[in-house]
């Protein structure tokens, strides 16, 4: 069990550092996130479906990694959350949609499997503007998310429910697109770090095209050096 800093106020390296030493356990961190999920989603709307059964499945899995001794990624036990376009193999992947609201897709996208081979939890499918389209957040399918510094306030898109979870510290950070804007603007809006790399530094591979010449995937979090790791682990 922590006895420092309640867990929410640690950063993403904090938390990964943490469970490589035993500090946490990563179905500790876990368990924390769900139930903040729980108490914010009803005024944040900031997930379009949460896994919790195969989160905490993966927590206890990654912790028993830990103890083995074995080589660990540098996300290893972290839980992270995406935007829902992203595909899962075998989980509903909306697009922000009710067009899309019954898709599974039948492969993952490289992005998921380069966080998921570093160690990182998956806790479900973010909201976002219908298609990726659109800079404030809303949604008439899922409903409006909502900026966690003021919920009257929009938090930005069309990566919305990215920038409100990880701001709300749901999450210790989120995937996000950006087309014309889509990383940049949340994190503005909700005071964060988001990084829209390169055309080609990140793969698109098995991601909801918007527009094929100018999309690019990034990460969202609360600071430089937590945003810096999630890159490096999705680059290539």
């Amino acid at each position: 069990m922590n006895k420092g800093k309640d867990l929410s106020d640690l950063t993403l390296i904090e938390v990964a550092s943490g469970i490589r030493k035993g500090t946490f356990s990563s179905e500790e961190v876990t368990r924390h996130c769900l139930t903040r999920i729980n108490q914010a989603q009803p005024i944040l709307n900031c997930f379009i479906s949460v896994d919790e059964e195969s989160a905490i499945k993966g927590a206890q899995r990654a912790d028993k990694e830990v103890a083995a001794g074995g080589k660990l990624g540098v996300l290893h036990g972290v839980p992270l959350a995406h935007k829902d376009m992203f595909y899962k193999k075998g989980v509903r992947s909306t697009g922000g949609s009710k067009i899309q609201k019954d898709f599974i897709p039948s492969y993952t996208s490289t992005v998921i499997n380069r966080l998921e081979a570093a160690g990182a939890i998956s806790l479900g499918g973010l909201n976002m503007s219908e298609f990726a389209s659109g800079p404030v957040g809303q949604n008439l399918h899922f409903g409006d998310c909502r900026n966690p510094w003021n919920p009257k306030h929009a938090p930005g898109g069309s990566s919305s429910g990215s920038g409100s979870a990880v701001a709300g510290r749901l999450v210790f950070g989120a995937l996000g697109s950006d087309t014309g804007g889509s990383v940049r603007i949340p994190a503005a809006l909700c005071g964060l770090v988001g990084m829209k790399g390169t055309q080609g530094r990140v793969s698109r591979y098995g991601g909801m095209p918007l527009s094929f010449s100018l999309d690019c995937f990034g990460p969202l979090t609360r600071t430089v050096n937590d945003c810096a790791r999630i890159f490096s682990v999705i680059s290539g």
